[in-house]
């Protein structure tokens, strides 16, 4: 069984953004395919996606629609808002700077 990892605070908008950047879902599949990507490393809590889902959408970085899903069930779809692509490009940065930064201190001899 791969370890599971806990993410850091404020990681999980920037890979929902992430995932909603390829094509527009709904929550159990941004969950789904968030633990498909990462090997089963990540596994999203609906506790914490649905909370960070509504969050994205006030902030007008991701748009909701009902529709039906592929079992023919009604599901929310999120997509990414043009607003979000741009903040996603800000936080891939950012993330990018940091994860470099903290890289750059463990190798330190």
């Amino acid at each position: 069984m791969k370890e599971r990892l806990d993410l850091p605070q404020g990681t999980l908008d920037l890979l929902i953004l992430k995932t909603l950047a390829l094509e527009p879902l709904h929550g159990w599949a941004i969950s789904e395919r968030l633990q498909q990507i990462s090997g089963d490393a990540l596994q999203v809590q609906q506790g914490s996606l649905y909370p960070a889902l509504h969050r994205l959408e006030r902030r007008g970085w991701i748009a909701a629609e009902w529709a039906a899903t592929e079992n023919n069930r009604r599901a929310k779809y999120y997509e990414l808002t043009r607003q979000g692509r741009k903040q996603l490009a800000q936080e891939t940065a950012a993330w990018r700077k940091l994860t470099a930064a903290v890289d750059t201190v463990l190798d330190m001899a």
